[in-house]
Order: structure tokens, then C-alpha cells, then sequence
């Protein structure tokens, strides 16, 4: 027989599920926190490099991927990167800010999960780890879960289970089939945050694998300026990363090699300053040597730049400063960053992160299609989604 034994149980301990069930429990709701993983918070552990990208400061709706582009705007208005950082720095953690907005800790972190564990702790939230849930059931306004066969039950469950990203870690779709057992509709999951794979003849790239460059990647009205990084399998580095999010299969991506100069004015101007320089030399004052007597070579363009007419000029210029790849797929989820798609945004509401059609029950964090940039932005989403469910439960 279930008994009522919590206010809330939360199906992952994740960011989003530490934050929620610390939330709840602080303000004095009985909590149970469960996950087949074995550690909490092991993407938090990864993240960064091992310093926990844990949030960014530049934080816009506009920065997230969503069906509905609206959709997070409630909640991250009411929990901002300036109150998780006014988190972080009560427990005297120090932090640093990298380029872009990015906050890092200047430790590990390992610190934002024991400060989080320790928000749990102060709420007296009961955690339960590395072990499998073999049963989810509803009725009488109760949600029932059983866990190694034993029952609990709660008038309100959290699914924050994440995305498949990362599958060796244990990710999985878990929190798609518990969302379609309750009717909520989910909108397709794909990798995100992911290098893309190139094959033909754009493969002959791969001899210049290691090699990275500042470059302007684009795809459709989607631009992002950062290193792009030559990969044995295609093109990877955090341009790329940010831009696969919005890549879908059969679109070009445009790499801009020289984004700091007019590249058909600037070869003019060195054809006038240099004439008998090659193209190749003068590509290197701008980009890495390899790179660029491989862009040269693919342009077909040899001997002095005097020897050449303005308008080959200009043609290997417009290239240079829109180099066409054409990905043919991705890494994968085994690389992807996060997951795209997820649990739609319709059927939940953006106050409190609850299914509008099955009152108790929420969806927070990866889980839910809204996704941000590469840079913090996925962990703040996961705070602020999970601190709204967490103030209703």
C-alpha cells in the first residue's frame, strides 16, 4: 500500500533537481530526491573543465532555443545569475569571469554540489541515489513511485532527469517516457552544443586536425564569434558548438576565416603593397600557417599576387570570408554539450513549470525544450527553472 510519505518527490539530481528539492525543502516541504546515478550532480562535476561554467551574466531569453522563444522568460526574470552568484559567494566561493560573460569557480566544482547538497541539508531533503525507479503511477491526486520495491508517494512529482546528452554518464530519455505517460507532448530531441561531422571532399581537412582560429561561424541569420576548431571527424571548438544548435541536415555552414578584415580588400591592398607575396604568406600573418596554405591551395590560387587580377582577388577573398562546409551529421549525443527538444513548452506554464493538464506535476531544467547557449546559460536555466518549481511545491 503507498503512503503519503513527502510533499514532492524529484526524479533527478542534477542542477535543476538539487535546486528545486532545496528550494522546496527549505521552505519546510518534505522532500524526496531520488536518481540511479550513484553521485548528484555529475555533469556539474564535468562542466568547465572541471571549474563549472556555472552560470553567465549576459543571461537573455534571446540567448535560448525553444519552440516557444517566450517560454523562459518568467523564470529567468525572477532567479537572475546575480542571485546564483549571490549563492555562490556566501559560501565564500571563489569565482573568476572568463570572456563572454562566462563564470567560472577558481577552485572545482565540486564546491557548487557540496554547496548545493548543503542547501538540500538545511531543508532536511531526503536523498536517495543509485537506485533504479521500477514504478510511476497517478490517481487520487497522488503520484506513486516505486523504488527498489518500495513505494512512496507524494501530490507532487518533478521530472528532472535531463536529456540523453553525455551517455556514458547515464543519461537517457527517462524523462520523455515519464512526460508521454502523463500525456505532455514532446518536441523532438537532438544533440546540441555538438561538433559536426564533414565528409567528400571537405575530409581533406582532416590533416589539419588541432588546428584552431578565431572565426565568424554562421548558419542561416545565426552568427557567433569564437574559435572554431579542425577536428579528425569535421569541426568542433565553440563557435562550432554554437552554431550546430541551430545546424539542421542539409544546411550549409558558413566560416568567415578572416573576421576582422574586408578579405577581398585586404588581398587588394597586400597585391599593391607586396605584389610578388604569395597568397598563402599572407593568409599566415592572419591565420595559423597550416591552415592558411591549405586555404590557398584549396583556392587553387599559386604563384605572386601580382600575377593575379583583382577580380580572382576579390573571388578568393569572398570564399575566404565565407568558407561553405556542408556537415553531413554530428557527434552525437556521446558529444553533445546538452539536449535540444524535450518536453514542450505547451503544456506547461511558465510560473510555476507545472503540467497544465495533470496538476502536480513539473518539468524543469535539460529536461524541458529550452535550451541556451554554450557559456552558463544551461546551468542558469536549470537555477531559475528549478527554483520556480521549487518555490510552489
Amino acid at each position: 500500500m503507498f503512503i503519503q510519505s513527502h510533499d514532492a518527490i524529484i526524479l533527478g539530481a542534477g542542477a535543476a533537481g538539487l535546486m528545486c528539492a532545496a528550494t522546496a525543502g527549505r521552505r519546510g516541504r518534505r522532500v524526496l530526491l531520488l536518481d540511479h546515478a550513484d553521485r548528484p550532480g555529475k555533469k556539474i562535476l564535468i562542466s568547465g573543465g572541471g571549474r563549472c561554467n556555472f552560470t553567465n551574466i549576459g543571461t537573455t531569453p534571446d540567448r535560448f532555443l525553444s519552440a516557444n522563444p517566450h517560454f523562459a522568460r518568467s523564470a529567468l526574470g525572477r532567479y537572475t545569475p546575480a542571485d546564483f552568484l549571490a549563492l555562490v559567494e556566501s559560501y565564500g566561493i571563489a569565482w573568476h569571469e572568463k570572456t563572454l560573460g562566462q563564470l567560472f569557480c577558481d577552485g572545482s566544482a565540486r564546491q557548487i554540489v557540496d554547496m548545493l547538497l548543503d542547501e538540500c541539508a538545511k531543508g532536511a531533503v531526503e536523498i536517495a541515489l543509485g537506485r533504479p525507479i521500477t514504478g510511476i503511477d497517478h490517481g487520487d491526486g497522488m503520484f506513486r513511485v516505486t523504488v527498489d520495491g518500495r513505494p512512496h508517494a507524494a501530490p507532487a512529482l518533478v521530472i528532472a532527469t535531463g536529456g540523453p546528452s553525455i551517455p556514458k554518464m547515464g543519461a537517457t530519455g527517462f524523462a520523455y517516457d515519464v512526460a508521454r505517460r502523463f500525456g505532455l507532448k514532446v518536441v523532438e530531441p537532438r544533440p546540441g552544443l555538438v561538433p559536426l561531422t564533414l565528409g567528400g571532399d571537405e575530409l581533406l581537412f582532416r590533416e589539419l586536425s588541432g588546428v584552431a582560429t578565431d572565426v565568424v561561424a554562421s548558419c542561416g541569420k545565426a552568427r557567433f564569434r569564437e574559435a572554431a576548431l579542425l577536428t579528425h571527424r569535421g569541426l568542433s571548438g565553440p563557435a562550432i558548438l554554437q552554431i550546430s544548435s541551430y545546424w539542421r541536415h542539409g544546411e550549409p555552414i558558413l566560416l568567415d576565416f578572416l573576421p576582422d578584415a574586408d578579405a577581398p580588400a585586404l588581398l587588394r591592398a597586400a597585391k599593391r603593397a607586396r605584389p610578388r607575396a604569395g597568397l598563402a604568406s599572407v593568409l599566415a600573418e592572419h591565420l595559423p600557417q597550416r591552415l592558411a596554405a591549405a586555404l590557398a591551395a584549396r583556392l587553387g590560387v599559386a604563384g605572386e599576387l601580382g600575377a593575379m587580377t583583382d577580380k580572382a582577388l576579390d573571388s578568393a577573398g569572398q570564399q575566404l570570408g565565407g568558407w561553405r562546409f556542408l556537415p553531413n551529421g554530428t557527434e552525437g549525443y556521446a558529444k553533445a554539450e546538452v539536449t535540444l527538444g524535450g518536453i514542450a513548452t505547451a503544456n506547461l506554464s511558465q510560473r510555476t513549470l507545472g503540467a497544465t493538464g495533470v496538476p502536480g506535476l513539473h518539468a524543469i531544467g535539460e529536461a524541458v525544450d529550452v535550451t541556451g547557449w554554450l557559456g552558463g546559460y544551461n546551468f542558469q536555466w536549470a537555477w531559475a527553472s528549478g527554483r520556480a518549481a521549487g518555490d510552489v511545491l
